[in-house]
């Protein structure tokens, strides 16, 4: 400091104190570490100022064409890119246009690491970048810069997030050729490719990219090089194809992925897992899962989750004992409480294999509990009293779901009631609420509904009505389906009203149904009257099979299940959560080798015309039931071979139609031959397919066989529904088994199911025949006390009985006469 000009003059006490220091402090030596950091402060200094600058030019408007008047006095850098791209101050527009400008820079080029930083600025705005990232992209790959595997995933997660999974799939295409097979890529880069394709439904691409990675690894020979995708990826994948029923594709997928022994399955691929391959009827596949998640335990327990999946694919395999069985476990012991899916599923399975008393049960614990039951419920109810013939029970719980409880009805309801109510003989009540409901819109009708109405009103031979509901049905915007048009074809070939015909086809709105229909018809016409060789003609079609027990393996002793029932038993850990799970996975276990489940609960869809060009089984099918209708069999067996040289699969209602026919004509042999080509192509059988071999038993005399076919039907987790339990009450009352119809008679009605009036009818009918007319007195009062109402039916039924009284009466009088002139 200055004074005056002159410099500022020592004091004394400053001269003092620095004559006191030693020598070596007053002469101060500056070192070569400290010159260079002095240098790097200046330098530091220095960035600080520039990037300062650049800031405060990009961020006025214009301002990136300032730095074009400055280009040449800016010292670009990968270190200056670097630390404009991570200030803070800088929007990503601002940011974006600095990375562009310095991209134009003839001395300049970036680097992998300013990409990668860039990249990170516009992921986290992916939905108003996405364009700026995909052309980035292909700038990068123009420059020859490599995209590393975490800069990738970086990509493809941001557009994800942001729900543009075309951008994803096109930076795919882009990197397509170095990341396939690629072993520098991290396994985590493939997660949210096949992400974005599953959620896009590019199934097949997603599936071929998986299998490749799949295939790699089970080829490599070094664990270290192989690429799995994470858990997340892969369940999405195996839940697209079960959502798209691509069965091979699945167990192709799950199999493969299981060998490399590097999926890391969570717990919710079990459950996926378990739900799919048991809706496919793989139950030892399931149950093996389910062991095999009870031994990993830790986060691998059996959640809620799991165990509904088993109950439903229990019930679904007609299962619905165990399935009882394991719900009343999982209640006890798992640690678990059901939810309303749980109950859902449970009043479902019930309901559909005729357990209409477990139903109301369970139905009753969910109310108890506090758990408000849906529409799918109260649907499932309605349909199993209805079928079980409580018709008073249903009507009340129709209120109850409605009024108190305030449940919102649905299409699906009225259609259960509307045919529930024409099966329990209540037409006009059912007729009266279609109009009703009619009347209210269409938001009360569907398609459904007026196909119900129709196969009723053809039955009861109304077919001018029926003719008039279908112009109507058109008139709505609804589909005529094939169900509906069978029903209304086989009434009007009986009633031989040919030109009915082409004014049904005139009110189809589908419009490739009524060309597919013409086409099909001329088609399987000319297939059936071109010449067929005499050598095939006099080749039988079906194998003559006299003993049925073999075809149905009627020969195992009856002890063995209850020995193998005890043997699990034993084996069963008491300290287990679910010692009866436990021993059905064992049970499964050591039966790997056995096929597919001989029974299923699962129910036929509606179908629908596939095109102009289809040849399928529901054509056929059509057709076939109006040929059996008309008792015309040999054309019905001629379309069954050309469906079958045409390598069309009959399905099982195309085996049960012929099946039955064989049946009605007395053709036995003829109709086990069918059961077993049946066996041989179609697995799981349905309750149609007992019935009718029940029926074709009792017609043959053999009521032992028919009481065994039940045990098998039991042991494999069929139900017995009322067409069912008619049917062997009507073979064993004919057999003379009396003691046996009646015992079926009170299981029934302990089972929840109400005799209709064909039970009545049997054993009215059986009884008189077998002059056990009291019996048969008893039978009628009970039919009149339960208010079954008779038919035409029941009054010939009387009429034989009131014939066999008199009969009776005027033996004894004869008798007695002819005593007393004996006496006399």
């Amino acid at each position: 400091m200055r004074i005056g000009g002159l410099p500022r003059p020592i004091t004394i006490f400053h001269a003092s104190v620095a004559s006191l220091l030693p020598i070596t402090t007053r002469f101060r030596f500056v070192t070569v570490a400290e010159k260079a950091a002095k240098s790097a402060n200046v330098s530091k200094l220095g960035d600080l100022l520039v990037d300062a600058a650049i800031a405060k030019t990009l961020s006025k408007p214009g301002g990136i064409h300032e730095l074009d008047k400055k280009g040449d006095a800016i010292p670009l850098s990968e270190e200056l890119v670097l630390r404009m791209l991570r200030r803070g101050s800088l929007d990503s527009s601002r940011k974006l246009e600095f990375f562009r400008w310095c991209s134009n820079r003839q001395n300049y080029k970036h680097s992998a690491c300013t990409y990668s930083q860039v990249f990170k600025v516009l992921c986290f705005l992916t939905h108003h970048h996405h364009d700026d990232i995909l052309e980035l992209v292909a700038t990068m790959r123009r420059d020859g810069v490599a995209l590393d595997s975490i800069t990738l995933k970086m990509i493809l997660d941001g557009f994800i997030r942001a729900g543009k999974y075309d951008s994803a799939l096109e930076v795919l295409d882009y990197v397509e050729r170095e990341l396939i097979g690629s072993s520098c890529f991290s396994p985590d880069v493939y997660s949210p490719v096949l992400v974005a394709l599953m959620r896009k439904n590019q199934i097949s691409i997603a599936l071929s990219i998986l299998l490749k990675l799949v295939d790699s690894a089970l080829l490599s020979a070094n664990s270290e090089n192989v690429v799995i995708p994470d858990a997340i990826a892969c369940n999405e994948v195996l839940v697209g194809l079960k959502k798209a029923d691509m069965r091979d594709e699945f167990r192709q997928v799950y199999s493969n992925l299981r060998k490399t022994k590097l999926y890391p399955m969570d717990i919710w691929g079990y459950n996926l897992c378990i739900h799919a391959l048991g809706c496919w009827g793989e139950l030892s596949s399931v149950l093996g899962l389910f062991k095999e998640m009870k031994e990993r335990n830790g986060p691998f327990e059996p959640d809620l989750c799991t165990y509904n999946s088993l109950i439903h694919v229990l019930c679904l395999l007609g299962k619905v004992k165990d399935a009882l069985i394991v719900w009343e476990e999982l209640k006890a012991s798992s640690g678990h409480e059901p939810d309303e899916f749980t109950y859902r599923i449970m009043i479902q399975g019930c309901a559909k294999s005729y357990r209409i008393n477990d139903a109301l049960r369970i139905f009753s614990e969910m109310q108890y509990n506090g758990i408000r039951a849906g529409t799918v419920v109260y649907n499932s109810l309605l349909d199993g009293l209805m079928k079980s013939r409580k018709l008073m029970e249903a009507c009340n719980l129709f209120e109850k779901m409605v009024d108190d409880d305030g449940v919102r009805t649905s299409c699906w309801t009225y259609n259960i009631l509307i045919d529930g109510l024409y099966k329990n003989g209540r037409e006009e009540a059912a007729y009266s609420l279609f109009c009703d409901l009619k009347r209210k819109g269409n938001g009360f009708v569907d398609g459904i509904t007026y196909s119900i109405v129709i196969l009723h009103l053809c039955r009861e031979n109304w077919v001018e009505e029926a003719l008039q509901l279908v112009e109507e049905m058109e008139g709505r915007g609804f589909i005529v389906d094939l169900v509906t048009i069978t029903s209304l074809v086989i009434a009007l070939y009986r009633r031989g009203q040919w030109d009915s015909i082409e004014r049904l086809l005139r009110h189809i709105r589908d419009g490739n149904l009524v060309p597919s229909l013409i086409k099909w018809k001329s088609a399987m016409e000319a297939s059936m009257s071109s010449p067929q060789s005499k050598k095939r003609d006099y080749t039988p079609m079906f194998p003559s099979i006299s003993d049925v027990a073999k075809v149905l393996h009627l020969t195992s002793p009856d002890g063995e299940g209850a020995e193998d029932a005890k043997q699990f038993s034993d084996e069963a850990d008491e300290w287990s959560s679910s010692p009866y799970m436990d021993s059905l996975a064992n049970q499964f276990a050591s039966e790997s080798s056995r096929g597919p489940p001989p029974f299923s609960l699962l129910r036929g869809v509606r179908v629908l015309a596939k095109g102009e060009d289809s040849f399928d089984v529901d054509m056929v099918n059509t057709y076939l039931s109006i040929f059996l209708a008309k008792g015309k069999l040999s054309l019905a067996c001629k379309l069954f071979e050309i469906l079958t040289n045409m390598r069309v699969n009959p399905n099982s209602y195309t085996y049960n139609s012929i099946m039955s026919s064989f049946v009605k004509k007395g053709y036995f042999k003829e109709a086990w031959g069918v059961l077993h080509a049946m066996g041989e192509a179609v697995t799981p059988s349905d309750i149609a397919t007992y019935n009718v071999v029940i029926q074709g038993l009792g017609k043959m005399g053999r009521a032992d066989l028919a009481k065994a076919v039940l045990d098998k039907l039991n042991n494999e987790g069929g139900y017995l529904d009322i067409v069912m339990y008619n049917t062997l009450i009507n073979a064993l009352g004919k057999a003379g088994r009396f003691g046996e119809a009646v015992e079926l008679f009170q299981q029934m009605k302990s089972g929840g199911i109400n005799p209709d009036v064909f039970t009545y009818n049997t054993l009215i009918e059986v009884h008189s025949k077998a002059g056990l007319l009291k019996e048969a007195y008893n039978f009628l009062k009970m039919m009149l006390d339960a208010g079954c109402a008779p038919n035409h039916v029941t009054d010939t039924c009387l009429d034989f009985l009131e014939k066999e009284i008199e009969r009776r009466r005027y033996d004894k009088a004869s008798i007695l006469r002819s005593e007393t002139e004996d006496l006399c």
